[in-house]
């Protein structure tokens, strides 16, 4: 074992005595990220090209930085994205919502689909379907300057069409032309703000966690843009907290205009997101 691997396995008993979730996967993700080379090449790194450096990075990550802002990337599907302080990290749970949409999309009869993201951070939605779905339009809207500018980093040279605003009053130009309209907005109760990880308490914006007294007041704006977006057939597709399943398809009602409200698992197989379909008059 050289000098790195040794490190690395006394950064992992730290990173797991301080509650890390992954403490195997950071603490080699750390080592790769300081010393410029893969996972897999770690072995490689000689022991005089260690780096001290891994351990302030390491220190930071045991003080529960997230792991993506001390990298200064997060990995999304198919995408690297540029994240730090002042945006939401993208998640894998939000991966599996982005795969049934990018399916309901594609079996859609429509040669340039128009899709919108509402809410979209980092942009790692709407750039995920403007890549797997080439012949998509797609629109962001943000309303968060700080969230807005790590956006217009990551879509820079895209398709995505980056919009500031607010996801219930944005793109009325659009009202009733939208074939998809796909969110992972805020949706934690704000009496749960003691539970949530440190990683996301203390460095997401709350804009982009919290959302009344039970989690779902965005999401319930968010139905009626979603419906007022969507062509007669569109699809809205929206991710929620794995102990709001028996609540948000509730909201996509058919007295409100809706069809086929549903829930879908993430690959946990937890309650993830809900989709339904705007009712044809």
């Amino acid at each position: 074992m050289n000098l790195l691997l040794a490190e690395v396995a006394q950064a992992t008993q730290r990173l797991a005595d301080a509650g890390v979730p992954s403490p195997r996967f950071d603490a080699e993700e750390l080592a790769a990220f300081v010393h410029g080379v893969k996972r897999g090449e770690l072995h490689n790194v000689a022991d005089a090209d260690f780096d001290a450096r891994y351990w302030e990075a390491v220190a930071r990550r045991e003080a529960r930085e997230p792991l993506q802002h001390i990298t200064g990337r997060a990995f999304f599907r198919y995408l690297e994205l540029q994240v730090g302080p002042g945006v939401f990290v993208p998640r894998p749970e939000t991966e599996s919502v982005v795969g049934w949409a990018i399916d309901a999309v594609r079996a859609m009869d429509v040669v340039e689909p128009l899709i919108v993201d509402l809410c979209t951070g980092s942009g790692a939605i709407a750039l995920a379907l403007a890549q797997e779905v080439p012949r998509s339009r797609v629109h962001a809207v943000e309303l968060d300057e700080t969230a807005l500018g790590w956006a217009r980093r990551n879509t820079e040279g895209s398709r995505v069409h980056l919009h500031h605003g607010n996801a219930l009053t944005a793109l009325p130009e659009l009202d009733g032309q939208v074939d998809l309209v796909i969110s992972n907005p805020p949706y934690i109760p704000l009496t749960e703000w003691e539970y949530v990880a440190p990683e996301a308490r203390d460095h997401d914006p709350e804009l982009a966690l919290f959302s009344g007294e039970d989690g779902l007041d965005t999401i319930r704006g968010l139905e009626r843009t979603a419906h007022r977006l969507l062509r007669p057939g569109g699809v809205v597709v929206v991710e929620h907290a794995d102990t709001q399943g028996g609540q948000v398809p509730w909201i996509f009602a058919e007295e409100k205009g809706w069809a086929d409200a549903a829930d879908h698992p993430d690959l946990n197989n937890r309650p993830r997101f809900a989709t339904a379909r705007k009712a044809t008059p």
